[in-house]
């Protein structure tokens, strides 16, 4: 009965003690004097048997001496995955830095290539068909702008620039073209074709500055943005007919249908079942048979068969044989005959005992 007792008394002992482990100055004549000397004791003999630097220092050589080799220091080695994971942050660290700064490269620089495949690489990760065909016609016009910074550049840096244009000028009109008149949209044709005209104004500018030997380039890239003008043109007017395009394609997409431009039908529900209306159907006439028309007999009907409907006082004659052989009946397996029922003899036992009854079986 007096246990918990005796625990609250140690517990509130090894309380007070503490707190007077955690007083700063020694109180005269508190009751754990004793204990706080022993423990201040206990501590200062801590702190002095401490080694300083110099003697760790001098243990050490002493027992690399005794052991004829240094002892290896342990260090931590850095993990795989540690390293592969810096090995690609460090990687796409130095991609990106190499994207952000090949941005404004131009033809013949050395990151020029690498613009390229980031550019390559954009369209390969654009999936929307409307979203490739703006990314086509942005590059394009980013070609345009690497011109008007080119300045001392050769022949061939001009031609390969312009044909670059010139693919991403096709490709982009090609998408553009399905998709207008796929969903019929009028306005993209006509943002193509303002397009157009604002890239021909600054293809002329450029074509000022560039040398002799790139003018039929340029004339090139003029044509065909003179094409692409009217090809949205002729698109834009046969949206509302029937026939917009003939089916056929080329470098810039569909082609326009040519002729009259019929107006497409309205669309209709359609008469339904119950709004159907008779036919007319015009009475049959007979009439005689002309001595100089052949005639041509009927071929039997072999699926229906009636019997003439005999008229008043004829005699009514016999159906005509039909034409459809009788029906064929399949064989059979013979039948096993039956065996035949005999009933068996009546055995008689007389009686075993004298007065009981004969036994009779069968």
């Amino acid at each position: 009965m007096g246990v918990p007792g005796r625990f609250s008394r140690e517990r509130a002992e090894s309380e007070r003690f503490d707190r007077a482990l955690g007083t700063a100055a020694r109180r005269p004549g508190d009751e754990f004097a004793d204990e706080l000397a022993v423990v201040g004791e206990l501590r200062e003999l801590g702190a002095a048997g401490a080694p300083d630097p110099p003697t760790r220092a001098r243990i050490r050589a002493e027992i690399e001496g005794r052991l004829g080799s240094p002892l290896s220091r342990r260090r931590r080695r850095p993990r795989l995955t540690e390293l592969v994971a810096a090995g690609i942050v460090v990687l796409l660290g130095l991609a990106g830095l190499t994207l952000l700064l090949s941005r404004n490269a131009l033809p013949g620089d050395t990151l020029y290539q690498l613009k390229r495949a980031g550019e390559a690489t954009a369209l390969g990760l654009t999936f929307d068909q409307a979203g490739k065909a703006g990314k086509h016609l942005e590059f394009a016009a980013d070609r345009l702008a690497e011109l008007a910074r080119l300045s001392d550049a050769s022949p061939t840096v001009y031609q390969s620039v312009l044909t670059d244009f010139g693919s991403h000028v096709q490709a982009g009109t090609r998408e553009v073209t399905a998709l207008a008149t796929q969903h019929s949209d009028e306005p993209r044709l006509a943002e193509l074709a303002s397009w157009a005209q604002a890239e021909s104004r600054q293809l002329a500018i450029e074509q000022a500055r560039a040398p002799a030997a790139t003018q039929k380039d340029f004339a090139g890239a003029h044509g065909l943005l003179t094409r692409v003008h009217e090809r949205t043109t002729a698109l834009g007017s046969r949206l509302a007919c029937y026939l917009i395009t003939t089916g056929r394609t080329d470098e810039l997409g569909l082609l326009p249908a040519t002729g009259p431009c019929a107006p497409q039908p309205e669309p209709s529900g359609g008469p339904t079942l119950g709004s159907l209306a008779p036919v007319p159907t015009a009475p049959r006439t007979s009439a005689a048979p002309s001595p100089t028309a052949t005639t041509t007999p009927a071929k039997p009907d072999l699926a229906v068969t009636s019997a003439p409907t005999p008229s008043a006082g004829s005699v009514p004659s016999r159906p005509p044989h039909s034409a459809v052989p009788p029906p064929i009946t399949a064989p059979t397996s013979p039948r096993i005959p039956a065996p035949a029922t005999t009933r068996p003899p009546v055995v008689s036992i007389p009686p075993l005992l004298p007065g009981l009854p004969p036994i009779v079986i069968g």
